[in-house]
This record gives C-alpha cells, structure tokens and sequence, in this order.
C-alpha cells in the first residue's frame, strides 16, 4: 500500500495513524519532500488532494470524507 501525503494535512496523519494502528504496512510519499511524485497524484487521480491511498489496483482519494 502507498499512502501519499503532505505535510499539515490532518486526514493524511488520519490515515497513517489509522493504518498503523491497524497492524497494515505502508510506504509513505510525503509529496512536501518529494515534489517530484506529484505527477503520480495527478495521473492517478487528475487532481492535487491528498491523502491518496493505492492499496493493489485501487486508490482511494481522502480518508474519513476528508481530502
């Protein structure tokens, strides 16, 4: 799973500590460190929000109703 993020988004903490707690593995893009990765989001999502969670095939835009 790939969780993209940047920094100050609270869902994007949300998600983490969510899927921390949960026991589930994920690698982290924090697109504030790696502006370079932000061309993934938009081709991914042809938008900017985050967080952007890829989980296999699937990604999802937002955690909790938030992006």
């Amino acid at each position: 799973m790939i969780i993209y993020t940047k920094n100050g988004c609270p869902h994007c903490d949300a998600a983490k500590q969510h899927f921390t707690a949960e026991g589930i593995q994920f690698e982290e893009v924090n697109i504030s460190v790696h502006s370079e990765r932000i061309r993934e989001i938009e081709q991914l999502t042809k938008s900017l929000k985050v967080p952007v969670i890829v989980d296999n095939e699937q990604v999802t835009v937002g955690f909790n109703g938030g992006s």
